[in-house]
């Protein structure tokens, strides 16, 4: 069976306030219309096309970045002028094979629609042998939904928007979720009968519905269970909600499959996030992007990891881990930083305060305190001392820093980038290294030391004392 998605997001969404499109703002990290596309992706879909038209450009940046974008296309709306117009728009892009199947039709606002819910309302209306199934759901105060019309035999017979309902009307609490599935054989002739006599003057979807009936088809409704999945996004309180909403549904997933949360109203954890089993995460600790963290690891208090892979018992303490590859039995903080491009080996260790960019830290190695480490590769069972720092730019360009297997590199030492250390060679503390230092060789550099006798004494007798 063929699947066609089709996500309205032309809209302005003038009540977010907002400089750009309402669809792309954030819920919990990722744009709402990217969670709605990668929605109807899993829920089967072959193709994911998204109507756009209020800043089309900045639509299709995000969509661009979306985790299944290979399979999204576009079409742009320029007369926005009702969502049966939407629909009728991509009637010439479809395969024969496609006018054979079902379409999708989605709103790029409501973002914690369900892969399973899109997929059931799919094979709902298939199984009938339907015209079209709507979601619906069930408020006690439905203001500004459409309502569903319903006749003494319990049928859908219509549906009525919120500002062209009766006062009778109104009182319907099963509402339009925006959600639905429609037969492609013979849609698109059903759509040209629609007419604009509204109070907004637009062409309305939701019209089909008696057309279908007047023609005798079966129009279905399926009732969500989750209403959580059908909210919509309008205003910023409306985006906190279901931020709020699904950072529940996700904390909830992830110690229902074995992970600790220490308190999980402190803990945030991205959608494309995953996690393996008993692992802890403490509080006020973000994870973000697409990060998998191995089993058994400790991430946090504090802590902020952004598209980076974890393996098996990591602890990250209060650090900050982006864009990098943490291998299995490392350990990370307190308060240190790992930027893009960092690469930690099986048992590696960054200690205390340290920053690092690019770098490769080997099995073994370890930075365990103060230290900036930018641009190199620190070898197998190396000990990188306090406040060492690899000096990779001379105000031009950056080059690398190598140190080799087993080497020992002591405390206040500057490398000069580029520069290598040799395997188990020794570089004395308060050093700067510009030259290359042989295998198993020493290197010191120091300025000779000069003691002048009795010169503290009588520093503190000219100044009374005060020294």
């Amino acid at each position: 069976m063929s699947i066609t998605a089709l996500v309205l997001a032309a809209g302005n969404g003038t009540r977010m306030k907002s400089e750009k499109p309402k669809v792309t703002h954030e819920v919990m990290g990722v744009p709402m219309v990217n969670l709605v596309v990668e929605a109807a992706r899993n829920a089967g879909a072959g193709r994911v096309i998204v109507v756009t038209g209020h800043q089309s450009e900045l639509v299709c940046d995000c969509l661009n970045k979306c985790c299944c974008a290979e399979y999204v296309e576009t079409v742009y709306q320029a007369d926005r002028c009702g969502t049966a117009n939407a629909v009728q728009l991509i009637e010439g892009m479809l395969t024969e094979e496609e006018r054979k199947g079902t379409l999708v039709v989605l709103a790029g606002d409501v973002p914690l629609i369900r892969p399973e819910t899109i997929r059931t309302l799919v094979d709902d209306c298939v199984s009938s042998n339907a015209a079209m199934s709507v979601l619906t759901a069930k408020f006690k105060k439905p203001a500004g939904y459409g309502r569903i019309m319903r006749d003494t035999d319990d049928h859908v017979v219509g549906i009525v928007e919120d500002k062209d309902a009766t006062p009778e009307e109104l009182k319907i609490c099963e509402t339009n979720t925006g959600t639905y599935a429609f037969a492609l054989d013979g849609l698109f002739e059903r759509l040209r009968r629609i007419s604009n006599d509204n109070a907004k003057g637009e062409y309305y979807l939701t019209d089909i519905v008696k057309v279908c009936c007047d023609d005798g088809l079966t129009v279905r409704a399926m009732r969500v269970k989750d209403t959580d999945e059908t909210k919509g996004v309008n205003d910023r309180a409306q985006l906190a909600g279901v931020s709020a909403a699904l950072h529940k549904r996700i904390t909830r997933r992830w110690m229902a499959e074995g992970v600790t949360l220490i308190s999980p109203k402190t803990t945030w954890i991205g959608p494309h996030v995953t996690i393996d089993s008993d692992v802890e995460i403490w509080p006020n600790t973000y994870l973000r992007g697409h990060t998998r963290i191995g089993k058994g690891s400790t991430i946090g208090p504090d802590s902020r990891v952004v598209d980076s892979t974890v393996g098996e018992q990591v602890t990250i303490d209060s650090s900050i881990v982006l864009e990098s590859e943490v291998g299995d039995f490392c350990s990370i903080g307190p308060r240190s930083y790992l930027r893009p491009g960092c690469k930690l080996e099986t048992g590696a260790k960054v200690g205390t305060s340290c920053e690092l960019k690019n770098a490769h830290l080997k099995a073994g190695a370890k930075v365990p305190h103060l230290s900036y480490i930018g641009d190199a590769t620190i070898g197998k069972s190396t000990n990188i001392g306090a406040g060492v720092i690899t000096c990779n730019y001379d105000g031009f360009k950056k080059s690398r820093t190598e140190v080799g297997d087993n080497a020992f590199v002591g405390s206040d030492v500057m490398l000069v980038a580029p520069v290598a250390i040799g395997d188990g060679a020794i570089v004395g503390a308060g050093s700067v290294i510009s030259r290359d230092v042989p295998a198993d060789a020493m290197a010191l550099e120091r300025s000779d030391q000069r003691n002048e006798e009795g010169m503290a004494k009588f520093l503190r007798e000219m100044s009374g004392g005060d020294v």
